[in-house]
């Protein structure tokens, strides 16, 4: 089975990453290919919706934790949302990610990524440089 990957622009520094198939090793260097030109300083979020992902292989955590640690790199947020039992199985199992937020779907990656936002604004609006 082919690995779907679709990329909703958000604003300039934000991205809702779909995969939809099995992320493995036929197909991990197509997802890395197509994630690459994201990882970059200007990208400050990106959501990992795996919705609709029904497997993974340690091909695909290995893209995973490039992209992990490409964001974190500059400071960007980066969380996975919708993770099927196999799928959160999975990450439990080599215990992986365990600073990455893992919501249940994207209007709670929302409401996570609005409050950390609003909290950041708040704390430089208190900073006696801002």
């Amino acid at each position: 089975m082919a690995l779907n990957i679709g990329v909703e622009n958000r604003g300039a520094e934000f991205y809702i990453v779909c995969l939809d198939g099995r992320l493995d090793t036929a197909t991990a260097s197509a997802f890395e290919e197509k994630i690459n030109p994201l990882l970059v300083p200007a990208t400050k979020t990106m959501v990992l919706n795996l919705e609709k992902l029904i497997y993974i292989s340690s091909a695909g955590l290995r893209v995973i934790f490039k992209i992990q640690k490409a964001l974190s790199a500059h400071q960007a947020s980066f969380v996975m949302t919708n993770l099927q039992p196999q799928i959160q199985r999975v990450f439990e199992i080599v215990k992986a990610l365990p600073d990455t937020p893992i919501f249940e779907s994207i209007e709670e990656a929302d409401r996570y990524l609005d409050a950390m936002q609003k909290e950041e604004l708040d704390k430089q609006k208190r900073s006696p440089n801002a």
